[in-house]
């Protein structure tokens, strides 16, 4: 019987002995290394089938020796180990070839199903050419807009630019306001072809439809009243690098039948101009709204929304990730603390409980304001709870109390109420996900999370 041979790289001799045996256990076959110079070593020699490296190791790290398989050219998937969750370190090992990462400490079902996946992801893609991609990104850049996420969706979504980001299509950005689609789009842009090229941003919904149309596409001397000089557009400013449309919902059907043009052709004029002009940009789009919705309701062209969504990321409300709402106060205290000369660096007792418990509609943007308020208010290096100020929460319908005064958790409310859904919808997770008013991906962790099984 053919046994699969796994290559685990690690200087951490009781990491390395913990992975082998889980390994072992599952019935494959394992090759161990202390360093990367004697992983690579074994590479060449023995051929493995897949590789779980570490990354923080003396000597050649596990980029490095990512880096050093895909210049093999052979089909080897390669697994990253951390303790850091990294986004930076996330997106760069996807966009060097990584099939995944994994977190230590090591979860020994996780770890068996992305070896899973990565070994059978060789059967089926075998016959496929690696991606190569030179890092162009500006890291500093990338880390003054970092985005705090460690739940399973947004390493999705990380783990998505990182792929993404390898060439210039068209992306759309959905999400709530708040989410941060912006700084989505700034990571998106800075991380891969197009970081060394202009990003720019326009609002669609700050301009009416006529200054909008001269904004993105530029005008000439005389056009229209006011018009003294020429004027070149955002699309012709973006030159090769990304141009940002917030809210798209926004723009008027005349001006969408303008922007579908430049998609399709690929070039556009200035407002009274005659002069044909190539758009290279590649068009980030974002919005607050279903734009599905708009559709069926004859206020967005379904043409036009297939051109913007060649690729899609759905930016899940804080409400659905509010596993990371303690590691997005420390990076709020870190960051506001440094911008407004405070020294607030110490988190109080039930301040994590209280704003877990809220619900969070202006999503992250509201949490960040109010920490900001928090920390404006505060008289000591504590973060207190009597300094913060939320909205009103929406209460619980009567309903809901009477029949479950015996949860004393919003997480016991959630898991009962998903599965009371799944269970109605006979386990259909697409109506589930529509009712639920969440995204697939989301509902898949949801279900993981809380361990439920149909029955």
């Amino acid at each position: 019987m053919f046994m699969e041979k796994i290559l685990i790289i690690d200087d951490d001799k009781i990491s390395l002995k913990v992975i082998k045996e889980i390994l072992d256990r599952l019935g494959y076959k394992t090759l161990q290394a202390e360093n990367g110079e004697a992983g690579l070593a074994l590479v060449r020699s023995e051929q493995p089938d897949l590789v779980i490296t570490d990354f923080q190791m003396p000597g050649i790290d596990g980029l490095e020796v990512l880096s050093e398989i895909r210049k093999l050219n052979i089909g080897i998937p390669v697994i990253l180990l951390t303790g850091y969750g990294d986004v930076v370190l996330t997106i760069k090992s996807i966009q060097l070839g990584a099939f995944d990462y994994l977190e230590k400490p090591i979860d020994p079902a996780q770890l068996k199903n992305i070896v899973h996946l990565a070994l059978n992801s060789v059967k089926v893609s075998s016959g496929l050419n690696e991606v190569k991609f030179e890092d162009a990104s500006s890291e500093s850049m990338m880390e003054s807009n970092i985005l705090v996420g460690k739940t399973p969706q947004m390493k999705e979504i990380f783990k998505n630019i990182g792929r993404i980001s390898l060439n210039k299509v068209n992306v759309l950005i959905q999400g709530e306001t708040g989410t941060g689609k912006e700084l989505i789009a700034r990571l998106i842009h800075y991380s891969g072809v197009t970081a060394n090229q202009p990003l720019v941003i326009v609002n669609c919904s700050a301009l009416t439809e006529t200054l909008l149309e001269s904004e993105l596409f530029g005008h000439v001397k005389g056009s229209f009243t006011g018009s003294i000089r020429d004027k070149k557009g955002k699309f012709e400013l973006a030159g090769e690098g990304s141009i940002f449309l917030d809210e798209i919902s926004e723009i008027s059907l005349n001006t969408q039948v303008k922007l579908l043009r430049v998609i399709q052709e690929l070039e556009f004029e200035r407002v009274g101009g005659e002069e044909v002009i190539p758009m290279k940009a590649r068009i980030i789009a974002a919005s607050n709204k279903n734009l599905e919705a708009l559709i069926k309701e004859g206020k967005f062209r379904e043409d036009l929304y297939y051109r913007l969504k060649v690729f899609t990321i759905d930016l899940p409300p804080l409400r659905e990730r509010k596993e990371d709402i303690r590691d997005l106060i420390i990076h709020f205290l870190h960051k506001l603390n440094k911008r407004f000369n405070r020294n607030v660096v110490k988190i109080g007792e039930g301040v994590i409980d209280l704003l877990k418990a809220h619900n969070w509609h202006g999503n992250v943007r509201e949490l960040e304001n109010t920490i900001l308020q928090a920390i404006v208010m505060s008289k000591n290096d504590v973060l207190e709870v009597e300094n913060i100020t939320l909205n009103p929460r929406q209460n619980q319908g009567e309903e809901i109390k009477q029949e479950l005064p015996r949860f004393r958790t919003i997480a016991e409310l959630e898991k009962y109420h998903i599965k009371r859904i799944l269970d109605e919808v006979k386990w259909n997770k697409l109506e589930a996900s529509h009712i639920l008013d969440i995204t697939r991906p989301t509902l898949n962790a949801k279900i993981e999370k809380y361990n439920l099984i149909r029955g």
